[in-house]
């Protein structure tokens, strides 16, 4: 559901919607989806057989519901025989619990089943659902249908004996319409929006995606979840009080799985992305009531007969289901049972997984909505299209959300309804940010000696919002109203309308993103910048040369070299490199391009660093070519019979670092480090590793660092532009805690390659290491964000220094990194003016050239909490709250900060709630359209490696992630939390695209196809126990599923097109994002298995992490605490 809501996007209520007049869809009309089997079942459109169905009245599409009185349902009662129109019939629209909640299997293409007909087992799984007994009352009727708030008809009459469907009394036929409010996941597919929604929990043929619901954001309204119908802009999810199945009363408590912010006795509750062990037949806790399934397969269960005995709902709008209770297997009790033949009664059923937002759904109606337009900056506080889609971008004077995502686009007036909403109001910026090809980088812009035009005051840049004004010869600052003369050579005249004339000639006047060539004002010491320098330095204890990493990375500078960054039209790069070697000494050496060998110093007393040679230490690479090329030749034989196996570590900077200085210019240190620094020198550490510590006050103290020796150094780093880039290569702990300090600080990255084998990883480190070395880098950076009064900047996470509290230093700032911003009011801002932030970063490029680059954005500002939350962006959200966390984790307990992240989402959506829905029962749960995946995400965030570690996940691994994350941008922490999982065997092999991802989650799984599951870090290959051996054969050129080798780190290259497909997908995950991704096979019921199983993360987690069903059931609950 994309967020980009102007007041009421969406046909009115009362019009058929495109690709819905008479549900006379393609594909939906009866004739077969292409690629989906055929089934026995009639087609949607026809009556089926044995049932004889109502006819829709004219004009069939619901009017929109008033303020909580029922909407207007067309014919009273129906005859008995006939059967209620919003129960199952057209479309797989049963409002809410999609039609074939009946335990049966199902083809993809659903269609209504026949009474009394076994369906045929569908080839593949069949996801064990089982099915309470159907509804006694309306009232539970609908509860199932979702409680589509269909007025109060109070009608009690038990159903028919044999009929599972409800009783004949005067349900309202809702007008064969399904709730056309956009409602929840049920709004119509239009032609191009793919299959029609097949409910996966039922077992259809993973084959073919499953999207549960339909696209979302065809109306952007409201959605509810499981599909009530919604007041305007909510997402209504199931009502949350599960009446008690017969015999079965269940106390409205919240066992179940312990839900984060629970305390639980027993194990601990932590571990992020993790797995989800099968639940045991009866005590249902996963998302997959049934028995325990390895790979879903087998029989669909038998059927049940309708059982009477369920309580009465209050006030007509199907009343609460409660959350997860003991036991209980599942949502709405009670299914529609189509006329099939009795069995033994279920257990009791819980929230259908289909009936409550989808990721991938919005994902999906994001491409189709927005995927096609360019996304022009010209308005003011537009939402973009997700980070997921593709989309152009033309820069008409707002920066491009390329370069700023903000959490949302209109902004509170008064910091109290700020407070009231809890919505964090920040920026995600990603200043050096890459354009696809077909964008235009940056115009830099030129004034001369006088140097860009600023306000007088604030110092604000000149940018699209300044105003002119007498005749062009004065401007006013947008920022801080501030008059200021225009500078002679800068005076322009106005136009009619008061723009300069030149207003479409100058990027600053016209664009919402461009540079100025900074004057010498603007660098260090009123000296214009030396070009910057890189420095290798390379472990070479006795574990970094057997494992072959010296060789490797020697043999790899030899041709990277070439490959250094460099100006667009240089010839070649003008940073200078120089070499280092360590273990408990240095090792310098000299590569002057007159000298025949190179000539090597060694530096024993580290205690005190000092740079043994000025001239020769940094050369250019051309110079010095055959030098620089027999040093990397001689480096691995000289240390060929090392036995030294300490090592050193903050001599190495403290080198470095002094070795820049002494060239008097910026630069970047990039170090291949193996071990846990314990030779005696500065920054000595030791192993202070503690398990025991996990879910105890001092566990705070495994994320800081064990020293401030660090912290001090990083701040020299800072302040001569020395830049740490840190490739990690441990087989035990060796504290990235305390290591990763000034890599963060400096601006640099951190690479990790855990027990480092040559043949497995060496393509991943060297990738990484090429791209490390040759993208786009800014040095002695330093960025400030200005703000229109009534707001300002607060709060600062990423990888940087601050010495002050408005300026961000960074000694280097990649085209990877991101800094997130926080603002607060500080006064009112107006809805006439809305907002502005400029951000402004001053850097020298690597060709060693000062420059400033201009970030403008202009927000709405609203005094509705509607506007606000119709506005909002929730991956950015996510965004902002993972780095909010990961941040308190060095401060406070894990548990504390769970807890926080709980309580905040919940006000959050308790204010909506309040504030912005329409009324309707307490037992519904009613999200923000925008926000609907808010608990989704939340959870994955609680679950992830820092908040929640499994057992395997080591200090270290918690260390690295949560300094990964604080810098990671929208994209990543998007595609991080919530994994993409693609069944590769359903891709189309002729055509470019990707196959339609699916949601993380083992129920979707299919034993017959292979998936491929990538987060960033990782790709996993999952194959499936049954995949045909031609599948098998054409991808990993073996001929049984037995012969697949787990120890493959790439795919083999096979001559055939499934094999060309596979890659073509690989190599196109790896190139979109920063760092190269391992690759893991994983096959079925393998031990790998349960590493696969911690990133469905839908899924319950081995550590105790919560399923989506049952998270969304306690945010429900901790939502109504807020509210009562």
């Amino acid at each position: 559901m994309s967020v980009n809501q102007q007041a009421h996007t969406g046909p009115p209520y009362g019009q058929p919607q495109p690709g819905y007049q008479g549900y006379q869809q393609p594909a939906y009309g009866g004739q077969p989806l292409p690629g989906v089997p055929q089934s026995q079942y009639g087609a949607y459109n026809g009556p089926m057989p044995g049932y004889q169905q109502p006819v829709p009245p004219q004009g069939s599409l619901r009017a929109p519901p008033t303020s909580g009185a029922p909407p207007p349902a067309s014919g009273a009662s129906l005859p008995s025989g006939h059967l209620a129109y919003s129960q199952f019939g057209h479309g797989d629209v049963q409002n809410g619990i999609p039609a074939s909640a009946a335990p049966m299997q199902r083809p993809p293409a659903s269609q209504p089943f026949l009474p009394g007909s076994a369906p045929t087992p569908v080839s593949q799984t069949s996801t064990f659902q089982q099915y309470g007994p159907p509804p006694a009352t309306v009232q539970q009727l609908s509860n199932h249908m979702a409680g589509m708030t269909i007025g109060s008809t109070t009608a009690s009459a038990p159903p028919p004996a044999g009929l599972g469907y409800g009783p004949p009394t005067s349900v309202p036929p809702v007008s064969g319409s399904f709730s056309a409010t956009g409602s929840g996941l049920y709004t119509p597919y239009t032609a191009s929006q793919g299959p029609p929604p097949t409910s996966v929990s039922q077992g259809l043929p993973l084959a073919q995606p499953p999207f549960p619901g339909q696209p979302i954001s065809t109306q952007r309204l409201p959605t509810q979840v499981p599909g009530f119908a919604p007041p305007p802009s909510s997402t209504g999810i199931g009502p949350s009080s599960y009446p008690p199945t017969t015999g079965a009363p269940r106390p409205p408590t919240m066992p179940g799985p312990p839900l984060p912010g629970q305390t639980v006795a027993g194990p601990p509750m932590s571990q992020p992305n993790h797995i989800s062990s099968p639940p045991p037949p009866s005590t249902m806790s996963g998302p997959h009531p049934g028995p325990p399934m390895s790979g879903l397969h087998g029989p669909p269960p038998p059927t049940h007969p309708p059982q009477p005995g369920y309580q009465m709902q209050q006030n007509g709008s199907f009343g609460q289901v409660r959350g997860p209770q003991p036991n209980y297997g599942g949502a709405y009790p009670g299914t529609p049972n189509y006329g099939s033949q009795p069995g033994p009664p279920p257990p009791p059923k819980r929230l259908d997984p289909d009936s409550i937002p989808s990721p991938i759904q919005v994902i999906e109606d994001d491409k189709s909505n927005r995927g096609s337009e360019p996304f022009v900056t010209g308005v003011r506080g537009q939402v973009p299209p997700l980070v997921t889609t593709n989309f152009l971008v033309k820069d008409q004077g707002n920066a491009s959300p390329r370069y700023i995502r903000c959490t949302s686009y209109n902004i509170p007036c008064t910091s109290d309804m700020a407070k009231q909403s809890q919505v964090p109001l920040a920026a995600v910026i990603k200043p050096l940010a890459t354009l696809p090809p077909e964008e235009t980088l940056p115009y830099l812009v030129d004034h001369g000696e006088s140097g860009p035009v600023r306000c007088n005051r604030c110092k604000a840049y000149m940018c699209p919002f300044m105003q002119f004004i007498e005749g062009g010869r004065r401007f006013q600052c947008c920022f801080c109203s501030c008059v200021t003369e225009v500078p002679p050579h800068y005076f322009q005249h106005l136009d009619h309308t008061g723009k300069r004339v030149d207003f479409y000639d100058r990027p600053e006047l016209s664009l919402g993103s461009y540079e100025f060539l900074a004057t010498v004002d603007y660098c260090k010491n009123n000296k214009f910048p030396s070009p910057p320098a890189f420095i290798f330095m390379i472990d070479v204890s006795y574990n970094a040369v057997k494992s072959g990493l010296v060789r490797l990375i020697c043999e790899e500078l030899k041709s990277l070299l070439d490959y250094l960054p460099r100006e667009g039209n240089m010839e070649e790069s003008v940073i200078r490199v120089g070499f280092v070697t360590y273990n408990k000494v240095l090792h310098f050496y000299n590569v002057k391009s007159s000298l025949a060998q190179p000539q090597m110093m060694v530096v024993s007393d580290v205690a005190d660093m000092f740079v043994p040679l000025l001239d020769g230490f940094l050369v250019n690479v051309n110079e010095s070519r055959t030098v620089i090329a027999s040093l990397l030749e001689q480096i691995p034989e000289m240390f060929a019979d090392t036995r030294e196996t300490e090592t050193v570590f903050a001599p190495v900077i403290q080198a470095g670092l002094e070795a820049l200085k002494a060239a008097e210019c910026a630069g970047k240190l990039f170090i291949f480090h193996t071990s846990l620094p314990i030779a005696e020198a500065p920054g000595k550490l030791k192993n202070r590793d503690d398990k025991k510590l996990i879910n105890t006050d001092k566990e705070k103290t495994l994320f800081q660092p064990q020293t401030s020796f660090y912290n001090n150094l990083a701040k020299d780093c800072v302040a001569q532009g020395c830049c740490v880039d840190l490739f990690l290569f441990p087989n035990q702990y060796l504290d990235v805690a305390t290591l990763g300090v000034v890599p963060y600080q400096t601006g640099g990255s951190i690479y990790k390659y855990a027990y480092f084998q040559l043949e497995t990883d060496q393509d991943r480190f060297l990738n990484d290491l090429r791209r490390d070395v040759q993208k786009e880098v800014g040095f002695d950076a330093v960025m400030r964000v200005r703000t229109s009064t009534g707001i300002r900047a607060t709060d600062f996470f990423g990888a940087f220094y601050m010495s002050n509290t408005t300026d961000v230093e960074m000694a280097g700032l990649d085209c990877d990194k991101t800094i997130t911003v926080e603002f607060k009011h500080d006064d009112k801002l107006s809805e006439d003016s809305g907002a502005l932030l400029q951000c402004a970063l001053l850097y020298t490029s690597c060709a060693g050239q000062r420059r400033l680059r201009i970030h403008n954005l202009s927000l709405n500002c609203c005094t509705q909490l509607a506007d606000l939350y119709r506005n909002c962006e929730t991956d950015t959200l996510i965004n902002y709250l993972a780095k909010y966390a990961y941040r308190g984790v060095l401060g406070s307990p894990v548990k504390t900060v769970r807890d926080a992240l709980i309580n905040q989402c919940a006000q959050i959506l308790a204010c909506y709630r309040k504030n912005c829905a329409s009324p309707s029962s307490a037992g519904q749960l009613i999200l923000p359209e925008c926000m609907k995946l808010l608990p989704v995400y939340l959870n994955c965030v609680l679950k992830s490696d820092v908040l929640q570690p499994g057992p395997e996940v080591t200090t270290d691994d918690r260390a690295y992630i949560r300094q990964l994350v604080t810098s990671m941008d929208v994209a990543e922490t998007n595609v991080f939390f919530y994994p993409r999982l693609l069944p590769l065997t359903k891709a189309d092999v002729d055509s470019d695209s990707l196959p339609a991802a699916i949601r993380n989650s083992e129920e979707r799984l299919s034993k017959g196809d292979i998936y491929l599951l990538e987060n960033g870090l990782n790709i996993f290959v999952w194959v499936g126990v049954n995949v045909q051996q031609g599948l098998i054969q054409n991808l990993f050129g073996v001929s049984s599923f037995s012969q697949i080798s787990n120890a493959l780190s790439t795919l083999p290259v096979l001559e055939n097109p499934f094999s060309k497909k596979v890659r073509a997908i690989v190599d196109m995950l790896q190139v979109q994002r920063s760092r190269y991704m391992k690759l893991i096979i994983v096959k079925q019921e393998d031990k790998l298995e349960m590493l696969f199983k911690h990133f469905l993360v839908e899924d319950k987690s081995l550590s105790g992490g919560a399923s989506y069903v049952d998270f969304l059931c306690h945010m429900h609950k901790e939502i109504r605490q807020l509210l009562s």
